[in-house]
């Protein structure tokens, strides 16, 4: 999977610009400098947000921060049919405009905030948020801004919300060395279930493994390996909470080959192990 950095132009005078889209299936993990709001109006598929891949369908909300790698691929069934998804992308300006520094707005700047992990929201009925959105395509000028104002406190009434990646893309990532660091991303996502070999991560930097994972630990703040796992107890807790497979089964989908291993790491990032975790969803 290619990793793509974007330009999303937002228009002269605009804050903000929200547009109803088909939903495609890609084949490429993109991010760029914007804020983006991203609700699915028809379609299910697999969604990646930084280390965390996950399932969606119709209704699934995310706000995503700048730089934040992400892609939502459609379900081969859905392919054949007509998919929609409504985006808003804000300039990555916003949060330091004097509107958004007034008191009044002091929640809708933490959720911006929390959104450089990927914040979803989990709603029952979307048909407000969804009606919201849909006339936001339609109008322009101060009314446009008041539909803003009111899909962020439509998300602030959201009291379910899931933080999706882990706090390892930081600024210091996304900048000279952006692409370098995402060629190993690519890499891992392709072979998760495979398997993951350092010296292989190491060439797609045409790096020795000693000097890669330097560079890796520097810029992620984790070791290439912790990154590892951390991708592969994402893969399990989706499928743990998401289908009725075996734990022994997930254990060797999620790329490990020993059921100890897959109980200690996965208790050591979600706090749960793998039982305790499903459990939470019954």
């Amino acid at each position: 999977m290619e990793f793509v950095f974007e330009k999303i132009h937002v228009p002269n005078k605009h804050s903000f610009i929200t547009r109803k889209l088909p939903l495609k299936s890609v084949d490429n993990i993109h991010s760029h400098r914007n804020f983006e709001l991203n609700f699915i109006t028809f379609g299910t598929g697999r969604r990646i947000v930084g280390d965390n891949i996950s399932g969606f369908e119709k209704g699934d909300l995310v706000l995503l921060g700048p730089n934040l790698p992400h892609c939502w691929e459609l379900a081969p069934a859905e392919e054949k049919n007509t998919s929609f998804c409504i985006v808003t992308h804000f300039s990555e300006d916003i949060m330091n405009s004097d509107f958004f520094k007034m008191p009044e707005l002091e929640k809708v700047v933490d959720l911006l905030r929390q959104s450089e992990r990927g914040l979803r929201f989990k709603i029952g009925n979307h048909d407000k948020v969804q009606a919201t959105l849909e006339k936001m395509t339609q109008l322009e000028g101060l009314e446009y801004y008041i539909e803003m104002l009111k899909v962020f406190n439509l998300l602030l009434q959201i009291e379910d919300r899931e933080l999706l990646s882990n706090p390892i893309y930081s600024d210091v990532v996304f900048s000279k060395n952006l692409e370098k660091i995402n060629k190993v991303y690519e890499y891992v996502f392709q072979n998760i279930q495979e398997g993951i070999q350092l010296e292989k991560a190491a060439a797609q930097l045409h790096m020795a493994p000693g000097s890669f994972c330097r560079f890796f630990k520097k810029k992620t703040e984790l070791t290439f390996m912790e990154y590892v796992k951390r991708v592969r107890v994402g893969m399990a807790a989706k499928l743990l909470a998401e289908s009725d497979k075996q734990i022994t089964q997930i254990c060797f989908e999620s790329g490990y080959n020993n059921l100890a291993n897959f109980n200690y790491y996965f208790k050591n990032v979600m706090g749960k192990t793998p039982s305790e975790y499903r459990k939470s969803f019954a």
